[in-house]
């Protein structure tokens, strides 16, 4: 212990935990880089077929996991599924301390990972739950009270409006910089929604250090990309995935996603910087160096969904320091961290005009040459389901009533049209990972579609009015829902008491964010409750008084009537990518469904969240998978298959890999979240290793 304190007093705690045979996993992505890599190959390409379960923690939770685990000196940090943050022995699974947010009731929303900082004897971790960012001592799990106000800070204040009014949460830890914290947070997709804003805050004290604004105020770069007042009303263009610093430059790197509202833009006409873009900022200042813009006015709920991996390529003999970032749309656009300039060209491609009164859509969208798209772009006919002749038929008929144009074709009033790939990606917010060994990048991907419309908004009751405007984004005009990722809401009334729905309301649930607006809104209670929508007439001018034009019928995910994706396989894949040709090493399906593999379907692949993690051993450890509750090991080289586990719920989450006194272990999250075969959702924590000598 006094070896330990002198060592950490001395700044040299890694390398006395090198010395102990241990490798910590202490940032979300691995390391600052953010590439999933790790050096550590006990586990290899000969053995890992000898891989067996070593512990497993039950948080004993409903409600599923998205977490990927910080790894510190032997503890592993994480979250159950009601954001109680735990530390675990990292060797055993014990529980070694709980903590749980005081105050008022917290959301089962999903916290993908926590943050880690020490300088000198001090540490802490900062973890976001709820719209608290709360900074605990690592070593017992209590709140540090000189840090914000009684140990925490609270994410809706220093933003716009009324902070106990404002729906802001987190989903993503916040990034490290020296002294400095710095969030986004994530926001409803529809007005009113609070502002992106970035923020960066001591790490001490919780104060605000400095903001950047998403939505620019007057005088700011990108402000004559918007309306003159749009800084004042229009919403989110937020950072929800995460992002990563290049520690070294001090260059904070943040993508975010797209404005409110996601599929209507009449009140934001333009291109809507700093919407769906990557932005490099000054990390200890907040202020611009160079920004990319993947969407112009987005119509499509195009995200950027993942932080982006720093990288080194080599391009003329040689190395650059580049920024890799995965897009929903299927793209890895790759960048000079330094400067911005693309590494493969970039086009500007033309696109049709919107059809909907008053909306105008960009002329052009940014799209790279190289690497080819990871995602398909474009359903054809002869690219329609074979699954069955009934399913292919069905397939057909609906295919010919929906438009079909392939990416950035505006959405239609009372036409359905074909986004593809739907808006969970193409790639999704697991990210990739980057083996510096061979300058390949691995992306797991989603190649499912979905269809959306428009509706001209019709004179209803307020109940009514207020669900299409804040709600139907999601659970849909009729209310169904696209289960199992969003419920239907059809006799909620019938599950839940009105104060159950109500405190649902308030703090979110799941995907669902907070919206303590709507909280007490009889209206929409009774329209939940009853499914009326009819006004009396003395009411029906003030329902109409949202000036909302037009309701978004929600998103359907394209399937047929089996409930299986209604295009050819695969449904989704695992890409290897050489960053310095563009080209593809390899592309394999990935993933399962059991019961189509039973009837002797070959692998179809599934939608899958979570992202892979690479070592030095030669393999690619990755869950995410959907349809099947499986974790796997493929050899990075090849795409080939070398080993797998079955789970006790599906892992949508990004594994970890780390040493604690010379033994290597795999482990993952599993929670369920999205496989519909799993009606209750849970949390639990598993881990591998090869068995002990």
């Amino acid at each position: 212990m006094i070896l330990k304190r002198l060592f950490v007093l001395a700044g040299l705690l890694p390398l006395l935990a090198a010395s102990k045979g241990q490798t910590d996993w202490p940032v979300y992505g691995g390391a600052s880089d953010n590439i999933h890599y790790s050096k550590l190959k006990q586990i290899n390409t000969g053995n890992v077929a000898q891989l067996q379960q070593v512990w497993s923690f039950d948080t004993e939770e409903k409600g599923g996991l998205e977490t990927s685990p910080l790894v510190i000196d032997g503890v592993l940090y994480a979250y159950t599924p009601s954001q109680k943050v735990i530390a675990l022995d990292a060797a055993t699974g014990k529980l070694i301390w709980k903590f749980t947010s005081p105050g008022a009731a917290v959301p089962s929303r999903a916290e993908r990972s926590l943050s880690y900082w020490h300088q000198g004897n001090e540490a802490r971790l900062l973890a976001g739950v709820a719209n608290y960012v709360y900074a605990l001592n690592p070593k017992t799990g209590e709140a540090i009270p000189t840090f914000g106000n009684g140990g925490r800070i609270d994410l809706r204040e220093n933003s716009r409006g009324t902070p106990s009014e404002l729906s802001i949460s987190t989903t993503s830890p916040g990034a490290i910089y020296k002294d400095l914290i710095i969030f986004g947070d994530a926001t409803p997709e529809q007005l009113p929604a609070p502002p992106g804003d970035i923020r960066a805050y001591d790490v001490r004290t919780g104060q605000l250090r400095w903001t950047f604004h998403t939505i620019p105020h007057p005088g700011e770069f990108g402000y004559n990309t918007w309306p003159k007042e749009a800084w004042t009303y229009s919403g989110a263009a937020n950072n929800w995935c995460g992002m990563t610093v290049d520690t070294e430059r001090g260059i904070v790197y943040v993508p975010t996603g797209s404005a409110a509202t996601d599929w209507y833009g009449a009140d934001r006409i333009g291109d809507d910087l700093f919407a769906n873009s990557l932005i490099a900022l000054n990390a200890e200042t907040g202020k611009r160096i160079w920004h990319f813009q993947a969407v112009h006015h987005d119509l499509w709920d195009r995200d950027f969904p993942a932080p982006p991996a720093l990288v080194t390529v080599t391009r003329d003999g040689k190395q650059v320091p580049a920024v890799a970032q995965t897009s929903k749309q299927g793209f890895l656009f790759l960048f000079n961290r330094i400067d911005g300039t693309p590494l493969f060209p970039i086009e500007n491609r033309k696109y049709p005009p919107s059809d909907v009164p008053g909306e105008v859509a960009a002329a052009e969208q940014p799209l790279p040459t190289k690497p080819a798209p990871f995602a398909r772009q474009q359903i054809t006919e002869d690219m329609l389901t074979n699954r069955t002749p009934e399913a292919h038929q069905w397939a057909i008929k609906r295919f010919h009533e929906i438009r079909h144009d392939g990416q950035f074709v505006p959405i239609s009033v009372d036409r359905e049209t074909l986004m593809f790939p739907g808006f969970d990606g193409g790639g999704e917010w697991g990210g990739p990972a980057f083996d510096p060994e061979t300058q390949i990048i691995y992306i797991n991907a989603n190649d499912v579609g979905l269809t959306e419309s428009l509706v001209k908004h019709k004179p209803s009751s307020i109940g009514h009015t207020t669900y299409m405007r804040r709600c139907s984004a999601c659970h849909g005009a009729d209310r169904a829902g696209s289960p199992p990722e969003i419920p239907s809401l059809i006799g909620v009334a019938n599950r839940l008491s009105d104060s159950q729905i109500a405190t649902t309301i308030q703090n979110g649930r799941g995907r669902m964010p907070s919206f303590p607006d709507l909280a007490n809104n009889e209206a929409l209670l009774k329209y939940l409750a009853t499914g009326e929508d009819k006004a009396p007439a003395d009411v029906e001018a003030q329902a109409d008084a949202t000036g909302i034009k037009y309701d978004f019928t929600g998103y359907k995910k394209f399937l047929d009537p089996g409930g299986y994706p209604a295009i050819l396989p695969p449904w989704g894949t695992l890409n290897a990518i050489d960053l310095n040709t563009g080209e593809y090493r390899w592309k394999i399906p990935f993933g399962e469904y059991p019961e189509l593999t039973a009837k002797g379907i070959p692998e179809t692949g599934t939608e899958n969240y979570g992202g892979p993690v690479v070592t030095a051993g030669g393999v690619l450890f990755i869950g995410a998978t959907v349809q099947d509750k499986k974790i796997r090991a493929f050899d990075k080289a090849t795409g080939k298959l070398l080993w797998q586990a079955h789970l006790p719920l599906s892992a949508n989450a990004t594994p970890v890999t780390y040493e604690v006194n010379g033994r290597q272990y795999v482990a993952i999250a599993c929670g369920g979240d999205r496989d519909p075969a799993t009606p209750k959702k849970g949390g639990i924590y598993v881990a591998f290793a090869l068995p002990s000598q």
